[in-house]
């Protein structure tokens, strides 16, 4: 058919040549006569012009059709194509007929989530019982080691500090409390470099490493040597032992060589990690009150925010807290939390860390209004059962109180003085020391003088020796569990950081009759139980493609679960995320709207229930639609509850078939076969002789008799087995075809398959220098592999997708490797149950991909084209028209232009993608991620001072830099600058608007509907229409898209994007989402009262030597700064 761009070229000629016509030098004669005729040849021009006019418009109504029939062939010919590509390459035809050969003979047995659940709970409840011994052996022997130890003034001592081994000085004499201390890379351990044989000390850097303190506490735990090394042989999957002293030492098994930061400071100190202060007391509700009245100013309001923020970093999620700043009037510095306590998780600790920044000093101090204030919100907490309703305490931070403010004590403590008072009196001036200690001494609370940074950490930490006391006093050995927590203990010493641990710890007491009364904490003894061996407990292969397993606390945060995401990226390096241990169960599981799941575990309730989940696979970016079921108990003993997901359908079934050992065994041997790395077929951490094996050469080592004492999954084992035998077959197929060189296909890279047991198989038809994928299915390529935590995206998609159809996707790459994975599931049915047994495909070059559908897609010129009504030859390679391949969820495969490639097809062209959203091809699925990390708002309210005038900004940068010269000579005078962070702080100070702050947000998904086949449309542009047809390509989950090219939408149709944005809330939201209480389970003991206690020890003031003229120095600077 001749198009309609020919007949509009010939009228525009014939216009143009009928105007030169009219003016040509040969006509110059004839210009009178024609001139004549004037108004005959202006109504002739007219109707050119007219005819002309509506010839455009028949072309802008009819611009052009796409015939859908030819869309239609070339989906249909690119379907045929890409499925015998797959199918020949992967050979799924020959796995599902070797399934289907063993129906007869094989068992599904339906899975039982009640019991399952509940065995898996016992597996742990006996696996951390382990742990809880070693810690009670550890705690007896600190306890008796120090019963007959006589406290020593001048002891010398020569213990092993773990900074100073294996170091020597200028003139190659080993360091004092250094020398050789033989180091052996461990296994076990990450791999660093430990010592098995004996314990080693840490002192921070801020410890004087020789104080009779620390010699004699050194010389008396060096009794937990043996202890160590004897948990260690009794159960050899114990990881790090310590003990923590209350002087500050930390005596660590096995011993390492302790790594400084890059200043040379030691900083980490065992007594602010939230296992020593989590077992040294009770939990308790803490209100903070700070003195913001001019007299604050200067470096007194620096030490009163640093002192603050060490009380928080002493909270766990079992305390409650509140922050009152007081001058002339009382108020909150988080206004949303008037009147009330908010429990002291990560995350509100690090909220209320940000408010205290901002605070500022003015007018006079009244502090009687404060503590009324505090009185009021602790005893309304506990008349409403609200809290920790254990422990109360008020810390009062201040530089003095003048008030008479005995009355507020006989109204509100006295004279049961149920809430302590600690005081901390900030700043060198003494005159108002006896008041201030006076309000601590009648309040059982502990009064300390904090003259410089130096001091806040030491005196901070006295208080929780006062809270200690009834618990000392009575004897009472809690056993306590941490909350997930990164393994920060050994970040320094360049060990595998970034791991989710939990901790079980106990308080070591003296025992000496002389000092009951005082009721003195010697220390707390630990141990670490990496979270991902505990999940080991739990197989994989018992709870289906996509089930899992998880775990959450007594407050409902997340210990260990698959979508728990810790870490974000900063740059190039990953961090954990502000609110990485304080993500709730709700956030997880958020289909759970009611919290109903929630409630019953955190209550510890054994149960089940079901729910309809939007399940998001491939980073986040695809969506599917499961039926989960939900079963759940608690592990007794513990603080922590479990829980199981089991997907209706694939997941209610297990396939179990036997082989003789002999027969799996040569089949298990063969070179294309390794099975799940991460998986525990055999327990290989529990003799030293067995760590460097892999589980594949602990399985064969178990098999043929070599290693008979392996502990062993001897059903997982089975099944692997027959898995080996029953897949065996496709090592032969696949190397006949790579074998068959003349009829391979160029881009055909690598054909795969993965049982349900975690075996995987697959065959390099192209070698490494050639093959474009070249990370596709090694170790660092966790997505496609069986991990821990799920099965490879290929076989989860696989399994949503009809059997024996293939599916395509790219996948997700951070690199350039532009290739195609094809996979298909493979099933067994029995009766009229069926299980997914397995996933096969093919992975290939995206070039092969386009060269075939560019073959298909160009109809040759001499096409007939008598019967097709639009567009005929229809062609992809011509400029006027855009051909797509985009998948079941809107990503594009194919397009001419390279830079599609990959991206969401909305953001290529919003216009058709909307319309087919309109037309019902595709639903838009809202999906959200309650664990998101966004840009901080520029605008974010600051109570900064402007700066009215360029002097003004000068006088600050001026006291800027003379308050932080003044922090430097004072903490250089101290303890030699330990607290480096502190001045990086200040010069380190980012834009908020570069810096990334935990968030809520709400992003899209769009899901094909398969239902419709094919559609076209017109959409009106303006001045122009696009028109577009698309095809499913039959037997796959992609479509065909032809679209007109010359017709640009995009003003009136933005692009759609995937991006998330972020849910903000009103402020009165924001407010109640804040101060809401959730349900949490209390623990089980509290220690906040024993009659014993000696309460007239209670501080005193404590004093640093400085010299005069620093003195002299530090009162005129304070003055100028002011």
């Amino acid at each position: 058919m001749t198009y309609q761009y020919t007949t509009v070229a010939g009228l525009m000629q014939t216009a143009a040549a009928a105007g030169m016509n009219r003016w040509s030098p040969g006509n110059a004669r004839n210009a009178t006569k024609l001139d004549r005729s004037g108004p005959y040849r202006g109504r002739l021009m007219m109707l050119m012009w007219i005819i002309l006019f509506s010839s455009l418009c028949l072309m802008v109504d009819g611009q052009m059709k796409i015939p859908p029939e030819t869309v239609q062939q070339w989906a249909v010919s690119f379907g045929k194509e890409i499925a015998a590509l797959s199918a020949r390459y992967s050979g799924a035809k020959l796995l599902q007929k070797k399934y289907t050969d063993i129906e007869g003979v094989v068992k599904l047995e339906e899975v039982n989530g009640e019991e399952l659940v509940k065995r898996f709970a016992e597996e742990m409840e006996e696996m951390l019982g382990r742990k809880m011994k070693s810690v009670k052996r550890l705690a007896e022997s600190a306890e008796d080691a120090d019963l007959y130890h006589e406290f020593n003034e001048t002891l010398a001592f020569d213990y092993f500090n773990s900074l100073l081994i294996n170091t020597v000085d200028e003139d190659g004499n080993p360091l004092p409390l250094g020398g050789e201390f033989p180091l052996v890379e461990n296994e076990h351990f990450s791999k660093l470099p430990v010592n098995t044989q004996q314990s080693n000390i840490q002192v921070p850097t801020n410890v004087y490493n020789k104080d009779p303190d620390i010699l004699n506490g050194a010389f008396m735990s060096e009794a937990l040597n043996d202890i160590f090394i004897d948990n260690f042989q009794k159960d050899p999957t114990l990881t790090w032992q310590y003990f923590g002293s209350s002087t500050g030492f930390f005596r660590l098994y096995p011993g390492i060589q302790w790594i400084p930061d890059e200043n040379g400071v030691v900083t980490f100190d065992c007594r602010n990690r939230n296992w020593y202060i989590q077992a040294a007391t009770s939990p308790k509700d803490v209100v903070i009150v700070v003195d913001v009245s001019g007299s604050m100013k200067g470096l007194r309001l620096t030490i009163a925010k640093h002192t603050i923020n060490t009380i928080l970093d002493t909270l766990g999620e079992n305390d409650f807290v509140n922050i009152i700043a007081y001058s002339d009037y009382v108020r909150y510095v988080e206004p949303c939390f008037k009147g009330t306590l908010v429990q002291a998780d990560l995350d509100n600790r690090e909220h209320f860390k940000l408010l205290v920044e901002e605070l500022h000093v003015k007018g006079e101090g009244k502090v009687k209004k404060a503590m009324k204030e505090s009185f009021k919100i602790l005893n309304e907490a506990a008349a409403l059962g609200q809290g920790s309703l254990c422990n109360q305490a008020i810390m009062l931070i201040t530089d003095g109180a003048m008030e008479d403010f005995q009355d507020v004590f006989e109204e509100f403590n006295w004279p049961e003085r149920r809430v302590r008072v600690f005081t901390y009196l900030i700043g060198r001036e003494m005159t108002f020391a006896e008041n201030v200690k006076w309000i601590a001494c009648n309040n059982k609370g502990y009064y300390t003088h904090v003259s410089t940074l130096a001091d806040v950490q030491e005196n901070v930490m006295e208080y929780l020796h006062v809270l200690s006391r009834p618990m000392v006093i009575n004897h009472d050995h809690d056993i306590i569990w941490t909350e997930a927590y990164m393994d920060s203990v050994l970040f320094n010493t360049q060990a595998q950081s970034l791991l989710l641990m939990t901790s079980v710890a106990m308080p070591v007491f003296s025992k000496k009759k002389e000092t009951l009364s005082h009721g003195i904490l010697l220390g707390v003894v630990g141990t670490d139980v990496a979270l991902k061996e505990l999940m080991r407990l739990a197989p994989r292969y018992k709870l289906g493609v996509h089930g899992y397993a998880y775990l959450i606390t007594n407050n409902g945060y997340i210990l260990s679960h698959p979508d728990l995401r810790p870490l974000y990226k900063e740059g190039k390096k990953l961090k954990p995320k502000p609110n990485y241990n304080s993500v709730d169960l709700s956030e997880v599981e958020w289909e759970d709207t009611e919290e109903k799941l929630r409630t019953a575990m955190v209550k510890g309730e054994t149960g089940s229930m079901s729910l309809d989940v939007r399940a998001s696979v491939d980073k986040g970016r695809r969506v599917i639609f499961l039926k989960n079921d939900y079963f759940y108990t608690i592990i007794n003993e513990t603080p922590f509850s479990l829980g199981i997901v089991l997907t209706r359908g694939y997941g209610e079934y297990i396939f179990i078939g036997n082989v003789s050992v002999e027969e799996g065994l040569h089949d298990l041997l063969a070179p294309d076969l390794t099975i799940a790395s991460e998986w525990t077929y055999c327990e290989t951490d529990i003799d030293p002789a067995h760590r460097k094996l892999s589980q594949l050469e602990a399985v064969i080592l178990y098999l043929t008799g070599k290693e008979p004492n392996l502990e062993c999954d001897v059903q997982l084992i089975q099944q692997t087995l027959f898995d080996a035998v029953v897949t065996a077959p496709m090592e032969a197929y696949w190397t006949a075809v790579m074998l068959n060189a003349s009829s391979m296909d160029d881009g055909v890279e690598t054909a795969f398959l993965g049982t349900r047991s975690g075996l995987s198989r697959f065959q390099r038809y192209a070698g490494i220098e050639k093959r474009v994928a070249k990370s596709f299915l090694t170790s660092t390529d966790k997505e496609n592999m069986f991990t821990l935590d799920h099965f490879p995206v290929w076989y989860r998609r696989a399994a949503e997708y009809p059997a024996g159809k293939f599916l395509y996707y790219l996948p997700k790459q951070d690199t350039r490797e532009r290739i195609v994975i094809s996979a298909t599931a493979a099933t067994v049915t029995v009766g009229k149950k069926t299980a997914i047994v397995g996933a096969i495909g093919v992975q290939m070059t995206l070039e092969l991909f386009e060269s075939r559908l560019w073959a298909i897609a160009r109809q040759p010129n001499d096409t007939d084209c008598s019967d097709v009504e639009g567009v005929c030859p229809l062609r992809c390679d011509s400029i006027d028209i855009d051909c797509y391949v985009i998948d079941n969820n809107g990503f594009v495969l194919i397009s001419k232009q390279r830079s599609d490639v990959g991206r969401f097809f909305g953001e290529v062209d919003g216009s058709v993608m909307t319309t087919l959203i309109r037309m019902g091809m595709f639903k838009r699925v809202s999906l959200f991620d309650y664990q998101a990390m966004c840009k901080m708002n520029s605008h974010s309210v600051s109570n900064a001072r402007p700066l009215l005038s360029p002097f003004y900004g000068l006088a600050s940068t001026l006291k800027w830099v003379l308050s932080n010269f003044l922090l430097f000579l004072l903490e250089f005078n101290i303890c030699g600058l330990w607290h480096s962070e502190h001045f990086a702080d200040a010069s380190a100070h980012k834009k908020k608007g570069d810096i990334l702050q935990p968030c809520d947000t709400e992003y899209p998904s769009f899901v094909y509907e398969p239902s419709v086949k094919e559609t076209n449309s017109i959409i009106k542009c303006g001045r122009c229409q696009k028109m577009f047809v698309v095809h499913q390509i039959p037997d796959s989950n992609l479509l065909m898209l032809v679209v007109q090219a010359d017709c640009d939408c995009s003003r009136q149709y933005p692009s759609l994007t995937m991006q998330p944005k972020e849910v903000r809330y009103i402020a009165s939201v924001k407010c109640d989402r804040m101060r809401s209480q959730k349900i949490r389970r209390r623990p089980g003991s509290c220690h906040a009262y024993h009659p014993q206690e000696n309460a007239n020890d209670c501080g005193g003031a404590s004093f640093i030597s400085l010299s005069a003229s620093l003195f002299l120095m530090c009162l005129s600077f304070a003055a100028l700064v002011s």
